[in-house]
């Protein structure tokens, strides 16, 4: 699918009301199909100002070349939706990619990569209300804990309150969470060993007077084999996010390994990936994204 940008631009300027009309009359579908599985393609990177895949730093800044792969991620069989921010949602919309989807809105975007506020990720995104009043199936936030930052209490705070306000509303909220902390050079780092994977789990978990709509975003450990044990720490349904797996084809190989084992545990749905299908070491997205809806 080629997107006209110009036409795009159009529409927002001449007709704005456009895009909440698309989202009233945007055909429906339940979160869980027939299989019980989720494929989402995930695209909320950008307003984090984190562009780079791999060592391309500004891969996701072209943002008609974005939505084509958007786009055409979308149009294949099995992927059942997309996480985004809002404008990214509203440009598709527009584009009437998003009928019989999961659109997932992402809430907080406030913890711009590499910046020194990064850890105090606030809620600059969808608000429960705006996921509400536009008829989106899901939400997703972003939950990392650094021990040595008194900031993460405050963040901690803002999650539950977000769970506690999705739940009010019987929306489901998809939490993401890590354990990090920042290295010599000051850069914020994800913990991925199987301890610090635990930890966010059981902390994640509990956030809010009810977890009866809270899913877990989880990435795969260092080491694969912990998986088992790691997610033996909830009873909460959880799908694998993707990460950034680098731009060698053996990189690719190597991640749909690691999803094909974790996707084998009891609470692990399905994928919520965005960078490595959207962006594949081959260029290949259809065939990228295809292999992915392979695993589940």
């Amino acid at each position: 699918m080629s997107v006209d940008i110009a036409d795009l631009v159009r529409t927002r300027t001449r007709h704005p009301e456009a895009i909440a009309e698309a989202a009233a009359r945007r055909p429906r579908r339940p979160l869980l199909g027939a299989s019980d599985r989720l494929m989402i393609v995930a695209a909320d990177h950008p307003a984090r100002g984190a562009l780079g895949v791999g060592d391309r730093k500004f891969a996701m800044a072209n943002r008609a070349d974005l939505l084509e792969r958007l786009c055409l991620a979308l149009s294949r069989p099995g992927v059942d939706g997309v996480l985004a921010t809002a404008d990214i949602l509203d440009d598709l919309l527009l584009l009437g990619a998003l009928d019989h989807k999961v659109v997932m809105g992402s809430m907080n975007r406030g913890g711009l990569q590499g910046a020194a506020f990064e850890l105090d990720d606030r809620f600059t995104g969808h608000r429960p209300e705006d996921i509400q009043r536009l008829g989106f199936d899901a939400g997703k936030l972003l939950l990392r804990i650094d021990y040595s930052d008194p900031g993460s209490l405050t963040t901690l705070e803002a999650t539950a309150r977000a769970v506690d306000a999705m739940a009010a509303r019987r929306l489901p909220v998809f939490v993401e969470p890590f354990i990090s902390r920042r290295d010599d050079r000051g850069r914020l780092r994800n913990d991925l060993s199987a301890d610090a994977v635990t930890r966010s789990i059981a902390i994640a978990s509990g956030l809010g007077g009810s977890s009866a709509y809270t899913w877990l975003k989880v990435p795969v450990t260092d080491n694969p084999d912990d998986m088992a044990r790691v997610m033996e720490t909830s009873t909460l349904p959880a799908v694998l996010l993707g990460g950034d797996v680098g731009d060698k084809p053996d990189d690719q190989a190597g991640a749909y390994e690691k999803w094909r084992g974790a996707l084998q545990l009891p609470t692990v749905r399905g994928l919520v990936v965005g960078r490595s299908l959207l962006y594949p070491a081959d260029g290949d997205v259809a065939a990228a994204v295809d292999t992915a809806v392979g695993l589940l």
